[in-house]
C-alpha cells in the first residue's frame, strides 16, 4: 500500500520498543517497524531503510535524541520524527522543534495516543502531548521554514511551502505522495490550499510564481554521513 509508513523505534530499552512494536504492528498504516538502540543505529537504519516516522528517545547511550533528530533530517527532510521521552522539559521540548522534530509525547502516555501521534506526524501534523507547551518563539517543524517570504506565499505553512518547491520543477502529485509518505488525496488537498492562498488555478501559474519568487526544490538529499 502506498500510504502505508515505515517505523523505525529509538530506544535503549527492550521493553519500550517490544512494546511499541505489538501495538504497531497491528495497525494498517504500518508497513513495517524497525528497531534501533542508539543514535548510531538509528541513524544507520535511515541511511539503509526507506524510514517514514520515528519514535526518537532523548536519553540514549550514545548521545542526545534531539541531535541525532537534527542530523537525520539534514539528509532525510522528509521524515517525520516524534521525541518519546521521560524529560517534561520546556528547552528540550524548544530544541527537539528547532531541530526538526513534529512532536513531542512523555513515555507514560496512554500507547493508543502515541500511535496515532505518530500517525498524525507522519501525514504533516504536529503533536504535542499532554501538559507539553509549544515555545512561543520556536516555530514547529522549523527546518520547513525559510527566514522570511513575500507575499502570499508567507501564508502557506512549512508542509504546503515543501510541496510547492516541488510541484515548481513538475512533480505529479503521486510523486510528491511518495515523497512525503502522505496519501494522493491529502496531497491533492494540501496543493488546492496552495492554489487558495497563491490565488491561482492551476500548476502552472503557481510554478511561475514560485519560480519568479526565486522558490525552487530543495536537493535530493545526499547519503547519510557514516
Amino acid at each position: 500500500m502506498p500510504d502505508q509508513a515505515r517505523v523505525l523505534i529509538v530506544d535503549d530499552h527492550p521493553v519500550v520498543r517490544r512494546g511499541l512494536r505489538t501495538m504497531l504492528d497491528g495497525e494498517p498504516w504500518v508497513a513495517q517497524v524497525l528497531e534501533a538502540a542508539s543514535c548510531a543505529e538509528a541513524v544507520a537504519a535511515v541511511a539503509h531503510q526507506q524510514v517514514t516516522v520515528v519514535a526518537m528517545d532523548i536519553a540514549l547511550p550514545d548521545g542526545d535524541g534531539v541531535r541525532a533528530t537534527a542530523q537525520i533530517l539534514r539528509h532525510r527532510p522528509t521524515i517525520a520524527v516524534l521525541m518519546l521521552t521521560m524529560a517534561d522539559d520546556d528547552e528540550l521540548v524548544a530544541r527537539a522543534l528547532q531541530a526538526g522534530a513534529r512532536g513531542y509525547l512523555l513515555k507514560d502516555t496512554d500507547p493508543d495516543v502515541v500511535v496515532d501521534a505518530l500517525r498524525t506526524v507522519a501525514g504533516g501534523g504536529l503533536v504535542l502531548g499532554p501538559g507539553i507547551r509549544l515555545p512561543a518563539a520556536t516555530p514547529p517543524a522549523g527546518r520547513a521554514l525559510p527566514a522570511a517570504l513575500p507575499p502570499p506565499f508567507d501564508q502557506l505553512t512549512p508542509r504546503e511551502q515543501e510541496i510547492l518547491r516541488h510541484l515548481a520543477v513538475g512533480e505529479g502529485n503521486a510523486e510528491i505522495a511518495r515523497r512525503f509518505g502522505l496519501s494522493a488525496k491529502t496531497v491533492r488537498n494540501q496543493v488546492s490550499a496552495v492554489f487558495a492562498k497563491l490565488g491561482v488555478s492551476d500548476r502552472v501559474q503557481a510554478a511561475l510564481l514560485a519560480r519568479d519568487a526565486g522558490i525552487a526544490a530543495p536537493a535530493d538529499p545526499s547519503p547519510l554521513d557514516r
